[in-house]
């Protein structure tokens, strides 16, 4: 029986796609509440294909996912939506509308626990509000919460993306290479942000990044996937910076 919040059981997975291409090979391991995991690995590694497979972007062809003891691989209708708001998630493009407001982005992180009516004509609650504005406040963007979205750099727009995710009310936070595009300034300020949400919170992180010195400095654990395989996991105090040379040993597809 799983108590804390936040766990992720991943048991034996696989991922095939149709045309035969091998996306993930037979994962097994679980993710405790609290951890802030960061995964490596080359480019094609399985990295995103995971992530999306934990939340449930992608269906996986054999084995299960379980949240806090729920199998999402399973779930469907009003249960998968419930299990997928305990699932934030963050990408490297943003995902921003960028014609409307920041808060009005920050608000539809919520839309989850509104009827299709209500979300799509804005009518959130006076509390829903006030928490969209503690969220960009969370991550010092709540001067920005009135301006367009398309008015911000691209650091701006990340963490306007994790004060919307943090709407959800989530117990894992997923993040798919999210500082990949962004100057090493702004970087070390959305890691910074995500560190925060698990020490503070105590909020599961799992982040896929390319960055190894990154991986030395945020993670509490590191996983290492190469060709879809699970080829490396240990605790950072048991972390060996020439460990990666095995992980990015040879090649794969793009991801």
């Amino acid at each position: 029986m799983v108590d804390q919040k936040g766990t992720v059981q991943i048991q034996h997975i696989s991922k095939v796609y149709p045309n035969g291409t091998v996306g993930l090979d037979d994962i097994d391991l679980t993710i405790n509440a609290g951890e802030f995991v960061v995964v490596v690995g080359l480019s094609g590694a399985g990295k995103s294909t995971l992530m999306r497979a934990i939340n449930r972007l992608h269906d996986i062809s054999d084995g299960a996912i379980l949240i806090d003891g729920e199998d999402i691989t399973q779930a469907k209708g009003k249960a998968l939506r419930r299990l997928r708001r305990n699932l934030a998630m963050i990408f490297q493009n943003f995902n921003l509308v960028k014609r409307t407001t920041v808060m009005r982005n920050v608000l539809s992180g919520r839309v989850g626990y509104y009827s299709t009516f209500k979300s799509t004509l804005g009518l959130f609650s006076k509390a829903d509000r006030q928490q969209a504005l503690a969220n960009l406040e969370r991550v010092n963007m709540a001067d920005k919460a009135y301006i367009r979205a398309d008015e911000l750099s691209g650091g701006q727009q990340q963490r306007v993306a994790i004060a919307r995710a943090m709407m959800q009310s989530p117990t894992v936070f997923l993040a798919d290479e999210p500082i990949a595009s962004l100057d090493p300034k702004t970087t070390k300020m959305v890691m910074d942000d995500l560190k925060r949400l698990n020490e503070e919170l105590g909020m599961t992180v799992i982040v896929n990044l390319h960055s190894v010195p990154l991986a030395l400095e945020y993670a509490s654990r590191v996983i290492g996937l190469q060709a879809g395989k699970l080829v490396y996991d240990k605790q950072i105090a048991d972390v060996n910076q020439t460990d990666f040379a095995a992980i990015y040993a040879e090649a794969g597809d793009k991801e």
